[in-house]
């Protein structure tokens, strides 16, 4: 259940050389985030790294996922091409060798070599990495699961309630032991604040594909799930000075802003997902995102909306919830 979803596998297109400038690792935790530091480490940390097997990669996509050892410890490592940026356009093209594949006609095919600095690798590095890591990035097929209030509270709570899902790391953001300089706004209120600040899936380089999260301040709320009309201050709140906030900093309207909440989510304690309305971000299709704006209006007409609904929503082929589902006869 992670907010990313596992990419395709092959090894063919492998970087042979990591010396490519390397940012400092972002350690993660079983639930899907670490914590991250802005700044590049001064060597390159994966140079002893050792290459077990590919788990996914997609060449859309332009990433890989390798699973390996790091200094004798599992780890998985994550390698993203960054995007093309308009305001380098200029010197990449001009800054950039050009080496001739293909010429017929009006149409010709290059193979360009960009100057080192725009021709960066995004690297996340997850060690030590747990079975549970290797799983979460490696592709697999999903299936559609359909959920009543009564399979909530008979298969999927119990579920989570078994498992050791850390939260320390959403308590340190909370705290500011961690990621303190990241946050992007904060409402300390603690029943109807949040703080505000970026993916670790955006670079935070262009708006076009801006990616912010909203974790609240409330420790007792895990999911849509737990939604009431209680909570709809909260709600409002969050939506009205989140999108307050990034016009502010990043200029960008609310009408260019999907705001939405996952279910199931990648980590149980209650955040809100902002991204540019153009971006095709992973998990906001409809059998897992819910916009905020019909969150609220769900719960205004029925306080016990998300308590009693249906709910559907993709799980990988490991994932233990639905094998729980598959042993119920749910599906």
């Amino acid at each position: 259940m992670a907010d990313s979803a596992a990419k395709r596998e092959t090894d063919s297109d492998e970087p042979d050389d990591l010396s490519l400038k390397v940012k400092r690792p972002k350690f993660d935790n079983e639930n899907g985030r670490g914590v991250g530091a802005k700044d590049s480490e001064p060597k390159n940390i994966l140079s002893g790294f050792s290459v077990s097997k590919v788990l996914s990669d997609s060449a859309r996509e332009k990433n890989i996922f390798v699973h390996g050892k790091l200094a004798d410890q599992e780890a998985v490592i994550i390698l993203e091409k960054t995007p093309i940026r308009e305001d380098t356009l200029a010197e990449l093209l001009s800054g950039s060798t050009l080496k001739l594949e293909l010429k017929n006609d009006i149409y010709s095919t290059y193979r360009l070599q960009a100057p080192s600095h725009l021709n960066e690798i995004k690297t996340t590095v997850v060690c030590p990495a747990t079975e549970k890591h290797v799983k979460k990035y490696q592709r697999q097929e999903s299936s559609l699961v359909e959920e009543t209030g009564e399979d909530y509270r008979s298969i999927t709570l119990p579920y989570i309630q078994k498992q050791s899902f850390s939260m320390q790391w959403v308590f340190n953001i909370l705290e500011k032991k961690a990621e303190a300089d990241r946050i992007v706004y904060e409402d300390p209120d603690p029943k109807v604040g949040f703080v505000l600040l970026p993916d670790f899936k955006w670079d935070q380089k262009q708006v076009d594909d801006l990616y912010l999260i909203a974790i609240v301040h409330p420790r007792d709320i895990k999911s849509l799930r737990d939604l009431t009309s209680e909570h709809l201050p909260l709600l409002q709140n969050i939506f009205q000075k989140g999108k307050e906030a990034i016009l502010q900093r990043y200029n960008l309207p609310a009408s260019k802003l999907r705001v939405y909440l996952h279910y199931q989510p990648s980590y149980y304690h209650l955040h809100i997902h902002f991204t540019k309305l153009g971006y095709d971000a992973p998990g906001c299709g409809v059998e897992r995102a819910h916009l905020l704006a019909d969150v609220i209006q769900n719960i205004q007409s029925d306080s016990q909306y998300y308590k009693t609904r249906t709910l559907y929503f993709p799980l990988r082929a490991d994932d233990g919830l639905l094998s729980k589902f598959k042993e119920a006869g749910r599906l």
